[in-house]
């Protein structure tokens, strides 16, 4: 090796011949010649690829997941709220019109026995009130006595039935959307509660949390309850306090 070389002006190895093949030799012991650019001689290392210049725009590589990777769903553009299977996938948050006929529909349900109950028990207490004797202005034992009778017993046990109904009506619908995510209304209207972050139900203890926070949707002038009208989520403060939504359903 000679520093003085031209054709090897920084001190290079020449290129090796592969494992067990010698270097070709020139005629009368002359070097092969330099092969041209762009295409290397066998032999000869390989050129790396060429980079585009900077500032060029770079073609992005979609990833490629692997043979048998399970694709996720995503029905209406929120990640991690896959469906439930069985019960239809999410095709979008449900509009204000359809919550309020599905709550319309469990007020219905669950009103229906109690308020039969309820009209009872008013008719019995009216006809034992207009068949009381009349008292008359000074007679005070006469309206001590009517105002200590109080309401006839049957219709006393009318109205705690009424409320023991309505109690049991309102436990079961709470109940079905904790599990299911669905009440009787919910699943006439195709929507369905779910969690926001899962898409999951809430189950009965977070459903009844659920309940007790509409006091705020009713305590700034009920403007909660209208909130999803402009919320982008759809979102009641209710829902937004237990991070949950109201999706439809195919």
């Amino acid at each position: 090796m000679s520093f003085g070389d031209p054709n090897n002006p920084y001190g290079q190895q020449p290129p090796q011949a592969p494992y067990g093949q010698q270097p070709p030799q020139g005629p009368y012991g002359q070097q092969p010649p330099v092969p041209p650019q762009g295409q290397p001689g066998y032999g000869y290392p390989q050129q790396p690829p060429q980079q585009q210049p900077y500032g060029y725009p770079q073609q992005p590589v979609p990833p490629q997941q692997g043979y048998g990777y399970p694709q996720q769903a995503n029905p209406y553009g929120q990640p991690g709220m896959p469906g439930i299977p069985g019960m239809g996938m999410p095709t979008g948050y449900a509009s204000w019109g359809a919550r309020l006929c599905a709550l319309l529909i469990d007020g219905l349900i669950v009103g229906l026995v109690p308020g039969i109950l309820y009209g009872i028990a008013t008719a019995v207490a009216v006809s034992s009130v207009s068949s009381a004797p009349t008292c008359a202005y000074d007679d005070y034992q006469c309206r001590s006595d009517a105002v200590s009778a109080g309401p006839p017993a049957f219709a006393v046990i009318l109205i705690v039935l009424a409320i023991l109904a309505g109690m049991a009506g309102g436990i079961f619908m709470l109940v079905k959307e904790g599990n299911t995510g669905q009440t009787v209304g919910k699943k006439a209207m195709s929507i369905r509660l779910v969690r926001e972050d899962t898409g999951q139900p809430l189950g009965f203890g977070m459903a009844f949390v659920r309940r007790l926070a509409h006091f705020l949707d009713s305590i700034a002038c009920y403007i909660g309850w209208l909130w999803p009208l402009w919320d982008d989520k759809a979102q009641t403060f209710a829902d937004k306090a237990v991070g949950s939504v109201v999706v439809k359903t195919q």
